[in-house]
């Protein structure tokens, strides 16, 4: 798979940079901006919901368990870097 400058793989392990949007009207992949992966959710930004929603979404479409999915980097801002473990591909929709 060829590395891009939105996601980096390391070993099993898939960091994902992603550019967040909460409260949008329904969770979907818009595309890459600026090196991260554009991602709406409809969850708020209020007490961690934005971040599960996130990770749960992104689980979905990598393939993967959400447990197995965090946010290392940018808890509290919409520029993100997602963990994914054991991601078995790249978020659908995506075109590298």
């Amino acid at each position: 798979m060829p590395e891009s400058n939105w996601f980096r793989r390391q070993g099993e392990d898939l960091f994902v940079k992603v550019y967040l949007v909460p409260r949008a009207q329904k969770n979907l992949i818009t595309g890459v901006r600026e090196n991260e992966l554009l991602v709406r959710i409809q969850s708020p930004p209020v007490d961690g919901k934005a971040n599960a929603a996130l990770c749960a979404f992104l689980a979905k479409q990598c393939g993967t368990a959400k447990s197995r999915v965090e946010v290392v980097r940018g808890k509290t801002s919409r520029h993100k870097t997602v963990l994914i473990s054991g991601a078995k591909w790249l978020p659908r929709g995506v075109v590298t």
